[in-house]
C-alpha cells in the first residue's frame, strides 16, 4: 500500500511485513495471497511470533538510513492477529526508534473494525489502506467471506467507523474483467462516500499450469480505457480534491521524479516480504521458495542486500523487449510489474507486459495534460489551476 505521500522521498528498501502471512477471514474470488495457505502444513500456527516481532522490529530500524521509517502491515488479513498485538508493536517501534519518526501503514477488509480498533489507529497517526472495490454490486462480485457470504456492508461499516475517529485511510480498489466497464460508476460511488484518496489496481492473474488468464483478470486493453474514463473527469472537476495515486504517480513521472513505488521503478527488488514465520523473500509477487532470501533471525540486511536480490532487481531493466526500450513513455512505465511479463511482442522477443497496450493508451491521453501540469510545478503553481485552464481553453489541451 501507497499512502499520501507517494511522492516523495522513497526509503533504501521497503519491507512489507505479513504477520498473520496469507490467513484472511475472507475469500476473496481474485486473491492470488490466500492460496499460499497450502505452503505450510495443516494445522500451522499462522502468527508472528513475539521474538521474531520484536527482532523485526529493532532490525528494521537500524537498516533504515532515513529520519522517517514506515513499517508496512498487510496479509492475509492483518487485523486478525488482535489489536493487543499493533499496541505491542508501536510499543517496541518507539523502543527502538533511536530519534527517528515512525509511521504506519496497514492494508485491511475493514471487516473487523471496531471503535476500540479505530481510536487506536487513530491515537497513532495509522494510514490505512481499504479494500473496497465500488458500490455494492461491484464490490460483492468478488468479495466473500469464508461462508460465502458479500463483504459489502461490513465494509461500509468499517469505513464509517474510520470516518467517525478521523483515521487517515485511502480506498484501494481491484479492477477486474468486468468492473473495468463500469469506471465512472465506481468513481461517482467514492466521490459521494467522500473519499479522496483512491489508488486503482489492476487484476492480473495467471492460470495455474495454463497459458490463459483467469475469467476475472481485466482485459489487457480495458485496463487504459477505464484509467481514461476517470482521468477525464477528475482532471476537469477534482483534480485537487481527490487524490488518484495512479494520476499522481504519473505525474511524477512526468515531472522527472524517479518512481517511489517498484510498479514504474526501472529495476526493483528494494520491496521485500516477511512471511508470519520470519522468512523474508524478494517481493510480494514472488513468495515462494526459490525467492526465499533467508530469515530475519539471520539478519535482516543480510537479505536485502545478497547478490541473489541485487541481479532479482536489475531484471527488470535488462529484460525489457526492445519493443519498450525504445517506447516514448518508458520513463513513467520502464515495463511495469514483471509479474505481469508473459506476452510476446510483435517482433517475437519475450516478456512483454499484458498491460502494455494500456498503459500505452493511458499515456498517451494523459501526456499533454500532464505537460501543462508539470509547468504549473516549476512555476510554484498548484496543478488544480488546470481546471481553469480547460475552461478557458475549451476542455482540451
Amino acid at each position: 500500500m501507497k499512502g499520501r505521500n507517494s511522492l516523495g522521498k522513497s526509503h533504501h528498501f521497503h519491507l512489507l511485513a505479513k504477520p498473520t502471512g496469507p490467513m484472511c477471514n475472507l475469500d476473496c474470488e481474485y486473491c492470488f495471497y490466500t492460496k499460499k495457505e497450502s505452503n505450510y502444513p495443516k494445522n500451522h500456527s499462522f502468527r508472528l511470533p513475539d521474538d521474531v516481532l520484536e527482532m523485526y522490529i529493532q532490525q528494521y530500524i537500524a537498516s533504515q538510513d532515513t529520519e522517517e521509517v514506515v513499517f508496512a502491515w498487510q496479509g492475509g488479513e492483518p487485523t486478525l492477529m488482535g489489536l493487543d498485538f499493533f499496541i505491542k508493536a508501536v510499543s517496541l517501534q518507539k523502543k527502538y526508534a533511536g530519534g527517528k519518526q515512525i509511521k504506519n501503514t496497514i492494508q485491511t477488509n475493514g471487516t473487523l473494525l471496531t471503535d476500540r480498533w479505530c481510536e487506536f489507529l487513530s491515537a497513532h497517526h495509522f494510514l490505512v489502506g481499504l479494500s473496497l472495490d465500488g458500490p455494492e454490486a461491484i464490490h460483492n462480485q468478488y468479495r466473500f467471506d469464508r461462508g460465502g457470504k458479500p463483504t459489502f456492508h461490513e465494509v461500509m461499516r468499517g469505513l464509517s467507523l474510520l470516518k467517525k475517529h478521523h483515521v487517515e485511510y485511502n480506498v484501494l480498489t481491484c479492477v477486474t474483467r468486468h468492473s473495468a466497464y463500469k469506471p465512472l460508476e465506481i468513481y461517482h460511488f467514492f466521490k459521494q462516500q467522500g473519499i479522496q484518496y483512491i489508488q486503482l489496481i489492476p487484476v492480473v492473474e495467471r492460470e495455474e499450469c495454463r497459458f490463459d488468464v483467469s475469467p476475472w483478470t481485466v482485459e489487457s486493453e480495458m485496463y487504459g480505457e477505464f484509467l481514461i474514463s476517470i482521468f477525464d473527469e477528475w482532471v476537469r472537476e477534482d483534480i485537487g480534491s481527490v487524490f488518484v495515486m495512479n494520476f499522481e504517480w504519473a505525474l511524477a513521472a512526468w515531472a522527472g521524479i524517479p518512481s517511489s513505488i517498484c510498479l514504474f521503478a526501472e529495476e526493483c527488488g528494494r520491496a521485500l516480504v516477511m512471511e508470519h514465520n520470519g522468512d523474508l523473500f524478494s517481493c510480494d509477487h514472488y513468495v515462494s521458495p526459490e525467492y526465499r532470501l533467508g530469515n530475519i533471525k539471520d539478519g535482516l540486511m543480510e537479505a536485502a542486500d545478497q547478490r541473489f536480490q541485487r541481479d532479482f532487481g536489475r531484471k527488470k531493466r535488462s529484460t525489457l523487449p526492445r519493443v519498450c526500450q525504445n517506447c516514448e513513455f518508458r520513463f513513467a512505465c520502464h515495463g511495469e510489474c514483471p509479474k505481469n511479463r508473459f506476452l510476446v511482442s510483435e517482433e517475437k522477443e519475450q516478456g512483454l507486459n499484458y498491460l502494455c497496450a494500456s498503459y500505452k493508451n493511458f499515456f498517451k491521453h494523459i501526456s499533454p495534460y500532464m505537460k501543462v501540469m508539470k509547468q504549473l510545478l516549476q512555476a510554484g503553481l498548484p496543478v488544480s489551476l488546470m481546471k481553469d485552464i480547460l475552461i478557458k481553453h475549451g476542455k482540451t489541451c
